[in-house]
């Protein structure tokens, strides 16, 4: 794929934008930097595994992975170079040249990081679903990346791909992990092809602006966009992971990300490969006591996990975690929707240390902004921006132009100075929309954030979900927090609704911790808790309980829907959805 003039144009005029030297702490070590292929040029894939060749990594374990049923199987850094080979010369054998799209729909099984690494070390694009997905969602990301094979399992296959696939024009095989029991053409035993092919396929020569990954992304209306990044990108992965979540070649490293997000995949597979450490993978789904024993047992030094599944720990209770020995536990962060101060004073009282909250998208491609280890947390904070990262906060000046905030703690757009590594080259065939997302050399994030005199970010709400009322800008996610301090309140979502008078007036959505009932009394409880703490300007107006909240399969609740379910206003795209409101 062409790069975007934008691009160049930013990249030329910022050719020392990404300077990791004037790091705040250290200069990154060398375990950081990319050595890049020997034939000139640089692929993930290669930087993921085959790097760590002829090196005392090479026999280390790479990846531990944990089955439903505690069953380990261990792969080494040489085991999982010459299987990510063999699959791509799989791809290969499967007539299926550089650039062609490979899509995962598979759970967290070995299978899948080998597909992942494979991919990209033949010169072909990966692309992974969320398992969770139904047959809808799956098929719109299928067509509009225009798939050419799916890595998935028999279950999946026959529940979610089977009655359709033949139907899109760019796919030519299905690829099942655990046999072909009905012998179908077009699908293959993976395990069978894998025994005949070359352990030692040679990795393609990609370019650093060689499309890499094709991430989907939904939007508040429309179809999901495809975001693109290229094998440059893998420069800012490293980095990213040494600064921000304190990676190191000696941790056991823990991702609870699923990587059909681009979470999962960024520092779930690629960044803690590159850096050589041992990897944890987890087969099933959130169980306190069972993720407390995988910190004890194979003890995690890093952890990276997300404010909903730390919510959930909370509730599971203070006392669980002490029956475990978690002293192996040196650094805890926490990425996919904004932390709740509350969440990082819990974890201080109860894991004796913070989770340290960033900031970052999927266009981003990585974490631009931080708490660092070696900086005081700020709880509610993103914290600063990453070694290289400019961020700022952009407003609309008196003549309508787009500005640089001046002031401290004035809410705007946060905005990014394009020119980094992992920055997004495009929005599959959507352009324009692309184009949309700059304002010369910024990168305009949708969100809406503020800036204090310390250079920390604080989140305040999407660009779309924030609340006008009596002339007050409000952002959800601080009522949210308050409301959340209250021992009853396990999640809350926060919106605007019109008003005659004052525009729009704030209406929380609370869902309870378990075995707490609903009613009046604790009704005015939590609107008094928010009029002492936030004042009645910005306290809400009205609370309606609900079971659960609609959330994104990755945990994010979603206003946006919560919006337009009170106000009766199209959904738009719901195929993330997990969870609905009752």
């Amino acid at each position: 794929m062409m790069i975007k003039p934008i691009f160049n144009k930013v990249l030329a005029e910022n050719a020392n934008l990404v300077n990791y030297a004037q790091a705040k702490t250290q200069p990154p070590p060398r375990c950081t930097q990319p050595k890049g292929l020997s034939s000139g040029g640089i692929n993930i894939g290669y930087e993921a595994v085959d790097r760590h060749l002829g090196t005392p990594f090479e026999d280390k374990v790479a990846l531990r992975w944990i089955s439903k049923k505690d069953q380990i199987v261990e792969l080494s850094y040489h085991q999982l170079s010459k299987q990510s080979s063999a699959f791509g010369s799989l791809l290969n054998q499967l007539g299926l040249a550089s650039g062609s799209r490979i899509f995962s729909l598979i759970g967290r099984r070995p299978e899948l990081y080998i597909a992942a690494l494979g991919t990209l070390k033949a010169g072909c694009v990966f692309t992974p679903l969320f398992s969770a997905f139904g047959p809808e969602p799956i098929r719109s990301r299928m067509e509009i990346g225009e798939a050419n094979v799916v890595v998935t399992t028999v279950s999946l296959y026959r529940k979610k791909l089977k009655s359709w696939w033949r139907e899109l024009p760019h796919l030519k095989a299905i690829l099942l992990v655990d046999g072909n029991p009905d012998n179908e053409e077009g699908c293959f035993d993976f395990h069978l092809l894998m025994g005949s092919a070359d352990p030692q396929y040679p990795t393609a020569r990609t370019l650093p602006e060689d499309t890499a990954l094709l991430h989907f992304t939904s939007g508040t209306t429309g179809k999901p966009k495809g975001v693109l990044h290229v094998h440059q990108a893998v420069e800012h992965h490293l980095l990213s992971a040494f600064y921000a979540l304190d990676l190191k070649p000696t941790d056991t490293y823990w991702c609870t990300a699923d990587p059909g997000w681009v979470t999962g995949t960024t520092y779930g597979i690629i960044a803690p490969l590159c850096i050589g450490v041992t990897m944890i993978v987890d087969e099933a789904e959130f169980d306190a006591e069972r993720w407390y024993k995988i910190l004890q047992d194979q003890h995690v030094t890093v952890w990276y996990t997300a404010p909903t599944a730390i919510r959930m720990l909370m509730k599971a209770g203070d006392t669980l975690p002490c029956q475990f020995d978690l002293t192996a536990l040196r650094f805890m962060a926490s990425v996919g929707e904004p932390l709740n101060p509350e969440a990082v004073e819990w974890s201080n009282r109860v894991l004796k240390m913070p989770f340290h909250d960033n900031w970052w998208q999927t266009e981003t491609g990585g974490i631009m902004i931080a708490n660092y280890p070696s900086e005081p947390i700020k709880p509610g904070s993103m914290g600063q921006p990453l070694p290289g990262i400019e961020a700022a906060i952009i407003i609309d000046d008196e003549q309508g132009h787009l500005v640089e905030a001046s002031t401290p703690m004035t809410i705007g757009e946060l905005a990014v100075r394009a020119g980094w590594p992992s920055m997004f080259r495009g929005y599959l065939n959507q352009a324009e929309k692309y184009a949309q997302c700059f304002n010369g050399e910024w990168y305009l994030s949708g969100d809406l954030a503020m800036m204090d005199e310390d250079g920390y970010f604080w989140f305040v709400g999407r660009k779309d979900d924030l609340i006008k009322s009596s002339g007050h800008l409000i952002g959800p996610f601080e009522v949210e927090s308050v409301l959340m301090e209250h021992p009853a309140v396990a999640e809350v979502g926060v919106i605007g609704i019109p008003d005659p008078v004052a525009g729009q007036l704030v209406k929380a959505f609370v869902a309870l911790k378990p075995g707490i009932s609903a009613d009046d009394d604790l009704r005015q409880a939590l609107l008094g808790l928010a009029r002492k703490r936030l004042g009645a300007a910005v306290a809400p107006k009205e609370i309606a309980f609900r079971t659960n909240l609609p959330k994104t399969r990755s945990g994010k609740i979603m206003r946006r829907l919560l919006k337009a379910r009170e106000l009766g206003l199209p959904e738009g795209d719901t195929s993330t959805l997990e969870s609905d409101e009752q």
